[in-house]
């Protein structure tokens, strides 16, 4: 797949088909969440790569929105260390794009999840004291149609958000 068509086919999948992801695919993954851009290069990230089915479980109770984390084949959390810098929170928000683009560009779907139990995320995945668990991205191969681009996304027209110039 190619770069524009990764992105017209992304979409948020949060009901995963069983089928495992190969070591392959998701070491492709996370080499593209690696190469990242952050400010001042930086790089204020870790990924905890999860796959085993107890771990994901007990991971979908960090949030009430998290449940799909339970299903998926694999979830990386994007862990950081305790900061106030807003650049650390810019610069996760790139790292978790150029994850759900590298899966969209093998076929394999995505869903994010808000962490706001960090106490309990950072129990399951033995994070040191200053670190913490800010989201969490599922994988999986979607259990409903394969990702393909979607031709009339339910967003606003381009001609509606796009302001050349000026307002």
């Amino acid at each position: 797949m190619e770069t524009y068509e990764a992105i017209r086919s992304r979409r948020n999948v949060r009901s995963y088909s069983g089928r495992p992801i190969s070591e392959e695919d998701l070491d492709q993954i996370l080499e593209a969440a690696r190469r990242t851009p952050s400010s001042r290069n930086t790089q204020p990230w870790d990924f905890v790569l999860c796959t085993a089915p107890d771990q994901l479980e007990k991971l979908a109770g960090v949030w009430k929105g998290a449940g799909h984390v339970a299903g998926s084949a694999a979830t990386i959390a994007i862990v950081a260390p305790r900061s106030d810098k807003d650049s650390v929170q810019y610069d996760l928000g790139q790292a978790t794009m150029s994850i759900m683009l590298a899966a969209a560009d093998l076929g394999i779907g995505s869903g994010h999840a808000l962490v706001s139990d960090h106490d309990l995320a950072a129990r399951i995945l033995g994070l040191p004291e200053d670190r913490i668990c800010l989201w969490l991205i599922a994988l999986g191969y979607p259990a409903d149609r394969p990702l393909a681009p979607i031709e009339r996304p339910a967003r606003r027209s381009l001609s509606d958000v796009v302001h050349r110039g000026s307002w």
